[in-house]
């Protein structure tokens, strides 16, 4: 049977959750997640988590922060000052925005601390500093000239 490989285009259904058994994501009732294996389409321990798997094959994998999206970094929290804010928004723990950098490029930030005269805004991707743990089944490689797909 064909193992997965680095440079394997794979399809994988998934479900992943974080430690206490909370779901961020699925795929679930949508078509199987296509990527190619090492090409940085995926996070590290995932890519590294679907090798020598066949299809068929079901299993879970368990990721740290540092092979999943990072540790959380200070420099990401920034202060911002509340006059700045629309008169009409009340700023609140855990509200999402989107900011934009000088080159116009969009990205959120989720208030962390509201104070009296500033707010803290958070820009870490929301799964950073989290253990991930993934329940994936490989239905699908495609490597070289061979295609097997499960019946």
């Amino acid at each position: 049977m064909q193992q997965v490989k680095s440079g394997d285009t794979v399809k994988v259904h998934y479900h992943g959750k974080l430690t206490d058994g909370t779901t961020f994501d699925s795929s679930e009732g949508r078509e199987p997640l296509e990527f190619e294996v090492g090409a940085g389409m995926m996070i590290p321990g995932f890519d590294s988590g679907v090798l020598g798997m066949i299809v068929g094959e079901k299993k879970t994998i368990s990721i740290p922060a540092e092979e999943a999206y990072g540790p959380v970094q200070d420099e990401m929290l920034m202060e911002f000052p509340i006059d700045r804010f629309p008169p009409d928004m009340k700023p609140e723990v855990g509200m999402t925005l989107n900011m934009s950098n000088g080159q116009g490029q969009q990205f959120p930030v989720v208030i962390a601390e509201v104070k009296e005269d500033a707010v803290i805004l958070d820009a870490n991707h929301p799964l950073a500093g989290k253990e991930l743990i993934f329940d994936i089944e490989m239905v699908e490689i495609a490597g070289g000239s061979s295609l097997i797909i499960m019946p």
